[in-house]
């Protein structure tokens, strides 16, 4: 009978042990992530993007191993997106570019909220301007994460971030982001606000908007910053862009422009004479770093390279060219 009796309490503890054990392995399986293309099929506010990304043949990517951080936006996103362009469902959007709208949403590498930093990353689009080099995104972080200055310029906000999938994370936007253009990037990065006034202070010279379009482009674009246009108005006495004549700014302003190409950083040569818009040339000199020498004979610094818009490139610089008058 003793014996009987532990015989009993053994199985019993058998019992318990497996029970606990199952109870376990079912904790870990709900604890394990997801792919991004399971995490989006299982949100309902995300179902315009699991068509988009079965339409474009993009699913099976972000289903896979990897390390992607997605930006994914929502189905009032989608709906907004598509009554702008005038599409009156998805279906109508020609794949070839819901593909690379969908890339635009996309980064190469994981990136939580908390590792994003003000500043351009590079998606996995490609515009019209470059078949290398891939478009690039302005995020700008504050109390939240804003990319390509927000919906008002072609960009999103940040709803919901860090929603982590087995394969990367996702962080839910309230925008579809376009392919930016020129104009776009710069209204999107505060240091260029004195050069966007400069492009639209005159609307009939129809600058801004050759700028936001595609005739004669691809465009290169050396961007002067707000502290360079600062210190051009000290240099020049100008008390600011009103006083500059419509002429002078606007040819200004097209000598800081190369038409018609798409010129990488790794395509400067030193000692090359550069053909503006405005007609007039100035000359790139790499020793010491990437300068420029206006045909004024003074010498601005390439800060920053590489931007790349969907009709053009752009360059920053620390003072602004001067052409001749």
């Amino acid at each position: 009978m003793k014996t009987l009796k532990i015989k009993l309490i053994a199985f019993l503890a058998l019992i318990a042990f497996v029970s606990v054990s199952c109870n376990n392995d079912d904790n870990d399986t709900s604890q394990t992530p997801q792919t991004i293309v399971s995490i989006a099929k299982a949100n309902p506010e995300l179902s315009n993007l699991v068509a988009a990304l079965e339409k474009a043949d993009l699913a099976a990517t972000l289903n896979t191993s990897g390390s992607y951080t997605v930006f994914a936006p929502t189905n009032t996103a989608f709906s907004a997106f598509l009554s702008a362009k005038g599409y009156a469902n998805l279906n109508e959007v020609p794949v070839a570019a819901l593909k690379e709208i969908l890339l635009n949403h996309v980064l190469s590498t994981k990136v939580k909220s908390t590792e994003i930093a003000t500043g351009y990353v590079k998606t996995l689009a490609k515009g019209g301007a470059s078949t290398s080099n891939t478009i690039s995104m302005y995020l700008e972080k504050g109390t939240g994460v804003t990319i390509n200055g927000g919906k008002t310029n072609g960009g999103a906000a940040v709803i919901t971030a860090d929603i982590e999938a087995s394969n990367g994370i996702i962080h839910v936007v309230d925008g579809v982001i376009g392919l930016p253009t020129i104009v776009n990037h710069a209204i999107a990065n505060k240091n260029f606000t004195t050069l966007v006034a400069a492009l639209t202070y005159n609307p009939s010279s129809g600058f801004a908007g050759i700028l936001s379009g595609t005739a004669s482009s691809p465009f290169t674009v050396f961007a002067p910053t707000n502290t360079a246009f600062a210190s051009f108005l000290t240099e020049t006495g100008f008390s600011g862009l009103p006083a500059i004549p419509a002429n002078v700014l606007e040819t200004t302003l097209k000598y800081h422009v190369v038409a018609g190409a798409n010129v990488l950083s790794t395509s400067l040569t030193n000692g090359q004479v550069v053909n503006t818009f405005a007609g007039q040339s100035f000359t790139v000199n790499l020793t010491g770093g990437a300068k420029i020498t206006d045909a004024s004979g003074r010498v601005s610094t390439i800060v920053a390279t590489d931007v790349q818009c969907s009709n053009g490139i752009i360059h920053v610089i620390d003072k602004v060219l001067l052409p001749k008058f």
